[in-house]
């Protein structure tokens, strides 16, 4: 375990599902990624950049619904602006996707 929090830390991540909307290749990101476009429902479409090429197909992630960071401030990344934060269990160079058991509607809290 790297660093403690307490419960007030982690009220303050909102982390949120939504549904993969649009995959698009970024060939200008520094490792491989794909720019995402995910609907969180009443929250609104918001834009992310995810290093999940090794083990996701653009045409699988469509209408996923993933788990992502919602309120981090935005990120440049190349010539993207990165909006949210896609959660993944890292297992080397792979990344597997957090994702809801069964489908639940878009902007479900995660708590």
């Amino acid at each position: 375990m790297n660093n403690q929090i307490t419960f007030e830390d982690f009220t303050k991540v909102d982390l949120r599902v939504g549904t993969i909307i649009e995959v698009n290749e970024f060939p200008e990101a520094r490792h491989p990624a794909y720019q995402l476009t995910i609907d969180f429902g009443d929250l609104g479409i918001k834009k992310s950049s995810a290093q999940i090429t090794t083990l996701y197909k653009k045409e699988d992630l469509l209408q996923k619904q993933i788990v992502a960071i919602i309120n981090f401030p935005k990120k440049q990344i190349a010539n993207f602006m990165s909006e949210c934060l896609v959660l993944g269990a890292v297992n080397g160079k792979d990344v597997i996707l957090l994702n809801p058991e069964t489908k639940v509607k878009n902007g479900s809290v995660i708590s």
